[in-house]
Protein backbone atom coordinates (compact mmCIF):
# COMPACT_ATOMS: atom_id res chain seq x y z
CA UNK A 1 0.00 0.00 0.00
CA UNK A 2 0.93 3.62 -0.49
CA UNK A 3 -0.34 5.54 2.54
CA UNK A 4 -0.82 9.32 2.49
CA UNK A 5 -1.95 12.16 4.70
CA UNK A 6 -3.89 14.65 2.61
CA UNK A 7 -5.75 17.90 3.18
CA UNK A 8 -9.25 18.27 1.78
CA UNK A 9 -11.64 21.08 2.67
CA UNK A 10 -9.23 22.19 5.44
CA UNK A 11 -9.31 18.73 7.04
CA UNK A 12 -6.42 16.29 7.36
CA UNK A 13 -7.33 12.80 6.17
CA UNK A 14 -5.48 9.50 5.98
CA UNK A 15 -5.74 7.97 2.51
CA UNK A 16 -4.49 5.13 0.35
CA UNK A 17 -3.52 5.45 -3.31
CA UNK A 18 -5.42 3.07 -5.57
CA UNK A 19 -5.53 2.47 -9.31
CA UNK A 20 -8.52 4.82 -9.41
CA UNK A 21 -6.82 7.55 -7.39
CA UNK A 22 -6.56 8.81 -3.81
CA UNK A 23 -9.05 7.15 -1.48
CA UNK A 24 -9.55 8.59 2.03
CA UNK A 25 -10.08 5.87 4.61
CA UNK A 26 -13.19 7.57 5.97
CA UNK A 27 -14.88 6.79 2.63
CA UNK A 28 -14.24 3.13 3.40
CA UNK A 29 -16.15 3.44 6.66
CA UNK A 30 -12.92 3.34 8.68
CA UNK A 31 -12.58 5.74 11.58
CA UNK A 32 -8.89 6.60 11.65
CA UNK A 33 -7.91 9.72 13.57
CA UNK A 34 -4.58 10.34 11.83
CA UNK A 35 -1.58 8.48 10.42
CA UNK A 36 -0.25 7.68 13.88
CA UNK A 37 -3.56 6.00 14.67
CA UNK A 38 -3.34 3.95 11.48
CA UNK A 39 0.27 2.98 12.18
CA UNK A 40 -0.47 1.42 15.56
CA UNK A 41 -3.63 -0.28 14.21
CA UNK A 42 -2.32 -1.24 10.80
CA UNK A 43 -2.30 -5.01 11.25
CA UNK A 44 -5.85 -4.77 12.58
CA UNK A 45 -7.09 -2.61 9.69
CA UNK A 46 -5.08 -3.75 6.66
CA UNK A 47 -7.60 -6.39 5.56
CA UNK A 48 -10.47 -3.91 5.86
CA UNK A 49 -8.51 -1.41 3.76
CA UNK A 50 -7.93 -4.01 1.06
CA UNK A 51 -11.61 -4.94 1.03
CA UNK A 52 -12.69 -1.30 1.05
CA UNK A 53 -10.53 -0.48 -1.95
CA UNK A 54 -12.29 -3.15 -3.99
CA UNK A 55 -15.74 -2.02 -2.86
CA UNK A 56 -15.32 1.76 -2.87
CA UNK A 57 -12.60 2.40 -5.44
CA UNK A 58 -14.96 4.56 -7.51
CA UNK A 59 -15.03 7.12 -4.67
CA UNK A 60 -11.39 8.04 -5.23
CA UNK A 61 -10.62 11.76 -5.30
CA UNK A 62 -9.29 13.66 -8.27
CA UNK A 63 -5.84 15.19 -7.85
CA UNK A 64 -7.20 18.74 -7.80
CA UNK A 65 -9.44 17.91 -4.83
CA UNK A 66 -6.68 17.50 -2.25
CA UNK A 67 -3.16 18.49 -1.20
CA UNK A 68 -0.54 15.97 -0.13
CA UNK A 69 0.93 16.56 3.32
CA UNK A 70 3.81 14.84 5.08
CA UNK A 71 2.69 11.24 5.68
CA UNK A 72 3.25 11.61 9.45
CA UNK A 73 2.62 15.32 10.03
CA UNK A 74 3.30 15.15 13.77
CA UNK A 75 5.57 12.24 14.76
CA UNK A 76 4.90 10.70 18.16
CA UNK A 77 8.53 11.19 19.25
CA UNK A 78 11.76 12.68 17.97
CA UNK A 79 13.03 11.05 14.79
CA UNK A 80 15.98 8.73 15.48
CA UNK A 81 18.82 9.30 13.02
CA UNK A 82 21.89 7.35 11.95
CA UNK A 83 24.92 9.52 11.28
CA UNK A 84 27.62 8.90 8.66
CA UNK A 85 26.07 5.57 7.64
CA UNK A 86 27.58 5.51 4.14
CA UNK A 87 31.33 5.25 3.52
CA UNK A 88 31.12 7.94 0.82
CA UNK A 89 29.73 10.42 3.37
CA UNK A 90 32.45 9.57 5.90
CA UNK A 91 35.12 10.18 3.26
CA UNK A 92 33.75 13.50 2.02
CA UNK A 93 33.46 15.04 5.50
CA UNK A 94 36.77 13.79 6.94
CA UNK A 95 38.27 17.30 7.05
CA UNK A 96 35.31 18.57 9.07
CA UNK A 97 34.36 15.55 11.21
CA UNK A 98 36.69 12.56 11.09
CA UNK A 99 34.73 9.31 11.47
CA UNK A 100 37.15 7.14 9.50
CA UNK A 101 38.11 5.18 12.61
CA UNK A 102 34.62 4.77 14.03
CA UNK A 103 33.59 1.21 14.82
CA UNK A 104 30.08 1.74 16.15
CA UNK A 105 26.97 3.31 14.69
CA UNK A 106 26.43 7.01 15.34
CA UNK A 107 22.91 7.73 16.66
CA UNK A 108 21.27 11.07 17.35
CA UNK A 109 17.74 12.45 17.42
CA UNK A 110 15.96 15.20 15.55
CA UNK A 111 13.10 17.22 17.03
CA UNK A 112 10.17 17.36 14.62
CA UNK A 113 7.32 19.48 15.94
CA UNK A 114 5.74 19.13 12.51
CA UNK A 115 7.23 17.47 9.44
CA UNK A 116 7.62 19.54 6.29
CA UNK A 117 5.11 18.80 3.55
CA UNK A 118 6.08 17.87 -0.01
CA UNK A 119 6.31 21.15 -1.89
CA UNK A 120 6.59 23.25 1.27
CA UNK A 121 9.29 25.89 1.72
CA UNK A 122 12.32 25.09 3.87
CA UNK A 123 12.78 28.00 6.33
CA UNK A 124 15.75 30.25 5.68
CA UNK A 125 16.80 31.52 9.12
CA UNK A 126 19.01 34.60 9.38
CA UNK A 127 21.36 32.85 11.83
CA UNK A 128 22.02 29.91 9.49
CA UNK A 129 24.78 30.56 6.97
CA UNK A 130 25.40 26.97 5.83
CA UNK A 131 22.09 25.30 4.99
CA UNK A 132 22.52 21.73 3.73
CA UNK A 133 20.46 18.81 2.41
CA UNK A 134 20.61 15.06 3.10
CA UNK A 135 18.39 12.54 1.33
CA UNK A 136 17.62 9.59 3.61
CA UNK A 137 15.48 6.46 3.67
CA UNK A 138 12.97 6.77 6.50
CA UNK A 139 11.65 3.70 8.33
CA UNK A 140 8.32 3.63 10.19
CA UNK A 141 7.66 1.02 12.87
CA UNK A 142 4.16 -0.45 13.32
CA UNK A 143 4.73 -2.30 16.58
CA UNK A 144 6.84 -1.93 19.70
CA UNK A 145 10.33 -3.36 19.48
CA UNK A 146 12.25 -4.33 22.61
CA UNK A 147 15.27 -6.63 22.61
CA UNK A 148 14.51 -7.91 19.13
CA UNK A 149 17.11 -9.60 16.95
CA UNK A 150 17.98 -8.33 13.49
CA UNK A 151 16.02 -11.24 12.07
CA UNK A 152 12.96 -10.26 14.11
CA UNK A 153 13.21 -6.54 13.35
CA UNK A 154 11.58 -6.74 9.92
CA UNK A 155 8.29 -7.80 11.52
CA UNK A 156 8.18 -4.45 13.33
CA UNK A 157 8.39 -2.36 10.13
CA UNK A 158 5.28 -0.83 8.60
CA UNK A 159 7.05 0.76 5.67
CA UNK A 160 9.37 3.38 4.28
CA UNK A 161 9.34 7.04 3.29
CA UNK A 162 11.76 9.76 2.14
CA UNK A 163 13.27 12.22 4.61
CA UNK A 164 15.38 15.26 3.84
CA UNK A 165 17.56 15.71 6.92
CA UNK A 166 18.01 19.45 6.43
CA UNK A 167 20.94 20.68 8.49
CA UNK A 168 22.32 24.00 9.68
CA UNK A 169 26.00 23.13 9.50
CA UNK A 170 27.22 26.17 11.44
CA UNK A 171 25.01 25.17 14.39
CA UNK A 172 25.82 21.48 14.02
CA UNK A 173 29.56 22.16 14.25
CA UNK A 174 29.33 24.87 16.90
CA UNK A 175 27.72 22.60 19.47
CA UNK A 176 29.11 19.26 20.60
CA UNK A 177 25.73 17.64 19.95
CA UNK A 178 24.00 17.80 16.55
CA UNK A 179 20.51 18.23 18.00
CA UNK A 180 20.13 21.99 17.51
CA UNK A 181 21.54 22.14 14.00
CA UNK A 182 19.22 19.35 12.85
CA UNK A 183 16.04 20.28 14.71
CA UNK A 184 14.95 23.74 13.60
CA UNK A 185 11.30 24.02 12.65
CA UNK A 186 10.80 23.04 9.02
CA UNK A 187 14.03 21.04 8.81
CA UNK A 188 12.40 17.63 8.30
CA UNK A 189 10.57 17.48 4.97
CA UNK A 190 9.01 14.05 4.62
CA UNK A 191 7.00 12.17 2.00
CA UNK A 192 5.28 11.91 -0.26
CA UNK A 193 3.91 8.74 1.36
CA UNK A 194 4.67 5.62 3.36
CA UNK A 195 5.11 2.58 1.12
CA UNK A 196 4.43 -0.60 3.06
CA UNK A 197 7.27 -3.05 3.46
CA UNK A 198 5.66 -5.73 1.32
CA UNK A 199 5.74 -3.43 -1.71
CA UNK A 200 9.34 -2.35 -1.15
CA UNK A 201 10.81 -5.82 -0.84
CA UNK A 202 14.54 -5.46 -0.16
CA UNK A 203 15.03 -2.04 1.42
CA UNK A 204 18.77 -2.45 0.91
CA UNK A 205 18.63 -2.38 -2.87
CA UNK A 206 17.11 1.01 -3.66
CA UNK A 207 18.59 3.81 -5.73
CA UNK A 208 18.80 6.97 -3.61
CA UNK A 209 19.44 10.40 -5.17
CA UNK A 210 19.25 14.13 -4.47
CA UNK A 211 19.15 16.99 -6.96
CA UNK A 212 19.63 20.70 -6.30
CA UNK A 213 18.22 22.84 -9.09
CA UNK A 214 18.32 19.69 -11.27
CA UNK A 215 22.05 19.18 -10.60
CA UNK A 216 22.56 15.64 -9.31
CA UNK A 217 24.40 15.98 -6.02
CA UNK A 218 23.84 12.57 -4.38
CA UNK A 219 23.57 9.22 -6.13
CA UNK A 220 23.96 5.90 -4.36
CA UNK A 221 22.16 2.74 -3.32
CA UNK A 222 20.85 1.71 0.08
CA UNK A 223 22.89 -1.48 -0.30
CA UNK A 224 25.85 0.68 0.74
CA UNK A 225 24.53 1.45 4.21
CA UNK A 226 27.08 0.49 6.86
CA UNK A 227 24.45 -0.39 9.47
CA UNK A 228 21.33 -1.95 7.98
CA UNK A 229 17.79 -1.03 8.94
CA UNK A 230 17.31 -4.27 10.85
CA UNK A 231 20.67 -4.01 12.61
CA UNK A 232 19.82 -0.50 13.79
CA UNK A 233 16.41 -1.53 15.10
CA UNK A 234 17.94 -4.48 16.91
CA UNK A 235 20.80 -2.52 18.46
CA UNK A 236 18.60 0.35 19.61
CA UNK A 237 15.97 -2.00 21.02
CA UNK A 238 18.35 -3.84 23.33
CA UNK A 239 17.78 -1.21 26.00
CA UNK A 240 15.18 1.14 24.49
CA UNK A 241 11.57 0.31 23.73
CA UNK A 242 11.04 1.56 20.20
CA UNK A 243 7.33 2.36 20.27
CA UNK A 244 5.00 1.80 17.34
CA UNK A 245 5.15 5.00 15.31
CA UNK A 246 8.91 5.39 15.75
CA UNK A 247 10.56 6.92 12.69
CA UNK A 248 14.20 6.19 11.90
CA UNK A 249 16.25 8.14 9.34
CA UNK A 250 18.96 5.79 8.10
CA UNK A 251 21.71 8.18 7.01
CA UNK A 252 22.74 9.92 3.82
CA UNK A 253 25.27 9.02 1.11
CA UNK A 254 28.06 11.26 -0.13
CA UNK A 255 27.33 14.42 -2.09
CA UNK A 256 26.16 16.85 0.59
CA UNK A 257 27.03 20.52 0.24
CA UNK A 258 29.41 20.47 3.21
CA UNK A 259 31.50 17.77 1.56
CA UNK A 260 32.23 19.67 -1.63
CA UNK A 261 35.36 21.71 -2.28
CA UNK A 262 34.46 24.50 -1.99
CA UNK A 263 31.25 23.79 -0.06
CA UNK A 264 27.99 24.34 -1.95
CA UNK A 265 25.32 25.26 0.56
CA UNK A 266 21.69 26.08 -0.16
CA UNK A 267 20.33 29.55 -0.88
CA UNK A 268 16.94 31.17 -1.23
CA UNK A 269 15.03 29.77 -4.17
CA UNK A 270 17.04 26.54 -4.47
CA UNK A 271 14.90 23.51 -5.29
CA UNK A 272 15.86 20.24 -3.61
CA UNK A 273 14.50 17.01 -5.08
CA UNK A 274 15.03 13.80 -3.13
CA UNK A 275 14.30 10.55 -4.96
CA UNK A 276 14.24 6.98 -3.67
CA UNK A 277 13.38 4.05 -5.90
CA UNK A 278 9.93 2.49 -5.29
CA UNK A 279 8.90 5.37 -3.01
CA UNK A 280 8.87 8.47 -5.18
CA UNK A 281 10.02 12.08 -5.05
CA UNK A 282 10.12 14.66 -2.27
CA UNK A 283 10.61 18.21 -3.53
CA UNK A 284 11.02 21.41 -1.49
CA UNK A 285 12.29 24.95 -2.09
CA UNK A 286 14.39 27.12 0.21
CA UNK A 287 12.36 30.13 1.32
CA UNK A 288 13.43 33.73 0.98
CA UNK A 289 14.70 35.42 4.13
Amino acid sequence: MRLFTIEKDSKELVAVMTQEGMLPLNLLGLNVKDMNDLIVRFDELSSAIDSGIKEHGSKALKSEEYTILAPVPVPMQDVICLGVNYKSHIEETVDVLDFTKKKDTVYFSKRVNRAGNPGADIPNYDFVDSLDYEVELGVVLKKDAFQVSADEAFECILGYTIINDVSARNLQLRHQQWYLGKSLDGYTPMGPCIVTADEIGDAHDLTIECYVNEEKRQSSNTALMITTVEEAISELSQGITLKAGTIIATGTPGGVGMGMNPPKFLHAGDKIRCVIEKIGTLENVVASK
